[in-house]
Protein backbone atom coordinates (compact mmCIF):
# COMPACT_ATOMS: atom_id res chain seq x y z
CA UNK A 1 0.00 0.00 0.00
CA UNK A 2 1.25 3.61 -0.58
CA UNK A 3 0.99 6.64 1.16
CA UNK A 4 -0.12 9.24 -1.52
CA UNK A 5 -4.06 8.42 -0.81
CA UNK A 6 -3.62 7.33 2.32
CA UNK A 7 -1.95 10.52 3.47
CA UNK A 8 -4.31 12.75 1.68
CA UNK A 9 -7.36 11.10 3.27
CA UNK A 10 -6.25 10.17 6.61
CA UNK A 11 -2.68 11.50 7.65
CA UNK A 12 -2.27 7.38 7.57
CA UNK A 13 1.18 6.14 6.51
CA UNK A 14 1.83 3.85 4.05
CA UNK A 15 4.37 1.74 2.29
CA UNK A 16 6.85 4.18 2.60
CA UNK A 17 10.39 3.90 0.91
CA UNK A 18 12.90 6.31 -0.46
CA UNK A 19 14.38 6.49 -3.22
CA UNK A 20 18.34 4.97 -1.77
CA UNK A 21 16.11 1.74 -0.70
CA UNK A 22 13.76 0.99 -3.73
CA UNK A 23 10.87 0.41 -3.88
CA UNK A 24 9.19 -1.16 0.10
CA UNK A 25 6.75 -3.66 0.50
CA UNK A 26 3.67 -2.67 2.24
CA UNK A 27 4.43 -4.98 5.02
CA UNK A 28 7.35 -4.03 7.15
CA UNK A 29 8.02 -7.92 8.11
CA UNK A 30 8.77 -8.66 4.03
CA UNK A 31 11.42 -6.61 3.60
CA UNK A 32 12.74 -6.97 7.43
CA UNK A 33 15.65 -9.69 8.29
CA UNK A 34 14.12 -12.43 10.57
CA UNK A 35 16.77 -11.32 12.96
CA UNK A 36 15.49 -7.83 13.16
CA UNK A 37 11.93 -8.65 13.40
CA UNK A 38 12.95 -11.16 16.66
CA UNK A 39 14.40 -7.72 17.91
CA UNK A 40 10.93 -5.84 17.74
CA UNK A 41 9.46 -8.69 19.43
CA UNK A 42 11.32 -8.33 22.09
CA UNK A 43 10.50 -4.20 22.80
CA UNK A 44 9.02 -4.66 25.94
CA UNK A 45 11.70 -6.78 26.85
CA UNK A 46 14.48 -3.86 25.81
CA UNK A 47 12.52 -0.98 27.67
CA UNK A 48 12.22 -3.02 30.80
CA UNK A 49 15.97 -4.22 31.54
CA UNK A 50 16.72 -0.25 29.86
CA UNK A 51 15.07 1.76 32.05
CA UNK A 52 15.97 -0.85 35.43
CA UNK A 53 19.70 -0.52 34.37
CA UNK A 54 19.67 2.85 34.05
CA UNK A 55 17.73 3.32 37.46
CA UNK A 56 19.42 1.66 39.00
CA UNK A 57 22.51 2.90 38.26
CA UNK A 58 21.79 6.11 39.76
CA UNK A 59 20.02 7.89 36.79
CA UNK A 60 16.43 7.90 37.93
CA UNK A 61 16.12 11.35 38.15
CA UNK A 62 17.36 11.75 34.57
CA UNK A 63 15.11 9.53 33.06
CA UNK A 64 11.70 10.67 35.07
CA UNK A 65 13.10 14.41 34.02
CA UNK A 66 12.40 13.43 30.37
CA UNK A 67 8.94 12.84 30.88
CA UNK A 68 6.70 11.04 28.26
CA UNK A 69 10.21 9.71 26.09
CA UNK A 70 11.07 7.47 28.61
CA UNK A 71 7.50 6.31 29.40
CA UNK A 72 6.98 3.12 26.89
CA UNK A 73 3.09 3.59 28.02
CA UNK A 74 2.32 6.76 26.24
CA UNK A 75 1.76 6.19 22.50
CA UNK A 76 -0.76 8.78 20.92
CA UNK A 77 -3.12 8.34 18.10
CA UNK A 78 -1.69 9.43 14.43
CA UNK A 79 2.01 8.15 14.95
CA UNK A 80 2.76 9.96 11.40
CA UNK A 81 4.75 12.45 11.77
CA UNK A 82 4.14 15.31 9.11
CA UNK A 83 7.14 15.49 6.51
CA UNK A 84 9.30 18.87 7.00
CA UNK A 85 12.31 19.71 9.19
CA UNK A 86 12.39 18.56 13.17
CA UNK A 87 14.88 18.64 16.30
CA UNK A 88 15.86 15.46 17.47
CA UNK A 89 18.04 14.03 20.13
CA UNK A 90 18.94 9.97 20.75
CA UNK A 91 18.96 9.01 24.62
CA UNK A 92 20.75 6.06 25.33
CA UNK A 93 19.07 3.28 27.99
CA UNK A 94 20.52 0.16 29.40
CA UNK A 95 24.49 -1.23 28.78
CA UNK A 96 25.62 -4.26 27.23
CA UNK A 97 28.53 -4.72 28.93
CA UNK A 98 29.89 -2.36 31.69
CA UNK A 99 29.20 0.93 29.92
CA UNK A 100 27.05 4.03 31.12
CA UNK A 101 23.42 3.25 31.29
CA UNK A 102 22.19 6.58 30.58
CA UNK A 103 23.50 8.84 27.90
CA UNK A 104 21.46 11.90 26.74
CA UNK A 105 22.83 13.90 23.89
CA UNK A 106 21.84 17.37 22.90
CA UNK A 107 19.65 18.46 20.19
CA UNK A 108 20.65 17.70 15.81
CA UNK A 109 18.60 17.93 12.88
CA UNK A 110 15.98 15.57 11.63
CA UNK A 111 13.79 15.36 8.59
CA UNK A 112 11.35 13.35 7.51
CA UNK A 113 10.40 13.47 4.08
CA UNK A 114 7.12 12.41 1.73
CA UNK A 115 9.06 11.17 -1.39
CA UNK A 116 7.42 11.66 -5.09
CA UNK A 117 6.36 7.21 -4.54
CA UNK A 118 4.42 8.13 -1.60
CA UNK A 119 6.66 6.94 1.19
CA UNK A 120 7.57 8.01 4.22
CA UNK A 121 11.58 8.64 4.71
CA UNK A 122 12.76 9.71 8.53
CA UNK A 123 16.83 11.35 8.44
CA UNK A 124 18.95 12.14 11.49
CA UNK A 125 20.37 15.02 9.31
CA UNK A 126 23.56 16.19 11.56
CA UNK A 127 25.26 14.50 14.37
CA UNK A 128 28.01 11.40 14.39
CA UNK A 129 25.38 8.54 14.35
CA UNK A 130 22.89 9.05 11.79
CA UNK A 131 19.69 7.08 11.39
CA UNK A 132 18.16 6.62 8.03
CA UNK A 133 15.19 4.74 7.01
CA UNK A 134 11.42 3.41 6.01
CA UNK A 135 8.60 4.10 8.15
CA UNK A 136 6.21 1.27 7.42
CA UNK A 137 2.22 1.35 8.91
CA UNK A 138 2.01 -1.54 11.81
CA UNK A 139 -1.13 0.01 14.04
CA UNK A 140 -3.02 2.56 14.94
CA UNK A 141 -1.00 3.86 17.09
CA UNK A 142 3.22 3.16 16.14
CA UNK A 143 4.87 2.91 12.82
CA UNK A 144 7.85 0.55 12.17
CA UNK A 145 10.91 1.66 11.28
CA UNK A 146 13.16 -0.25 9.24
CA UNK A 147 16.74 1.81 8.82
CA UNK A 148 20.79 1.83 9.22
CA UNK A 149 23.07 3.88 10.73
CA UNK A 150 25.92 5.67 9.57
CA UNK A 151 28.92 6.63 11.71
CA UNK A 152 31.36 9.65 11.32
CA UNK A 153 30.50 13.08 9.27
CA UNK A 154 31.98 11.39 6.34
CA UNK A 155 29.62 8.70 5.31
CA UNK A 156 26.68 8.86 3.35
CA UNK A 157 23.35 7.24 3.60
CA UNK A 158 23.62 3.79 5.24
CA UNK A 159 20.99 1.52 3.69
CA UNK A 160 19.48 -1.08 5.40
CA UNK A 161 20.13 -4.92 4.84
CA UNK A 162 23.90 -3.80 3.59
CA UNK A 163 25.22 -4.59 7.05
CA UNK A 164 24.25 -6.14 10.16
CA UNK A 165 25.95 -3.80 12.70
CA UNK A 166 24.27 -0.65 11.37
CA UNK A 167 20.54 -1.97 10.59
CA UNK A 168 18.17 -0.82 13.19
CA UNK A 169 14.91 -2.00 13.64
CA UNK A 170 12.16 0.34 15.83
CA UNK A 171 8.78 2.09 16.70
CA UNK A 172 7.89 5.54 15.81
CA UNK A 173 5.20 6.93 18.18
CA UNK A 174 3.38 10.59 18.55
CA UNK A 175 4.23 11.22 22.55
CA UNK A 176 2.68 14.73 22.33
CA UNK A 177 1.62 17.86 20.14
CA UNK A 178 4.85 18.34 17.52
CA UNK A 179 6.78 15.44 19.52
CA UNK A 180 7.81 11.61 18.22
CA UNK A 181 9.98 8.93 19.55
CA UNK A 182 11.26 6.29 18.15
CA UNK A 183 12.62 3.61 20.25
CA UNK A 184 15.84 1.63 18.47
CA UNK A 185 15.42 -2.20 20.58
CA UNK A 186 19.18 -4.45 21.29
CA UNK A 187 21.14 -1.99 19.02
CA UNK A 188 24.86 -3.87 18.03
CA UNK A 189 26.17 -1.24 19.36
CA UNK A 190 26.46 0.56 23.29
CA UNK A 191 22.97 0.40 24.71
CA UNK A 192 20.27 -1.71 25.14
CA UNK A 193 17.50 0.68 24.14
CA UNK A 194 18.15 3.90 22.03
CA UNK A 195 15.58 6.89 22.15
CA UNK A 196 15.42 9.96 18.96
CA UNK A 197 13.19 11.85 20.42
CA UNK A 198 11.82 14.07 17.64
CA UNK A 199 10.13 18.31 18.16
CA UNK A 200 8.89 20.31 15.65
Amino acid sequence: MRLAAAFALSLAVAGPASAAFGAASGDWRADAKSGDVRRLERLDRAWSEALAQARAGGYGRQVKALGAVTDPRVSLSRPQPTPGNYRCRTIKLGSPSNGLPFVAYGWFRCRVELTPGGDLVLEKVTGSQRQYGNLYPDAARRLVFLGAVAWGADEGYARYGRDPERDQVGVMERIGAGRYRLALPWPKQESKLDLLELRR
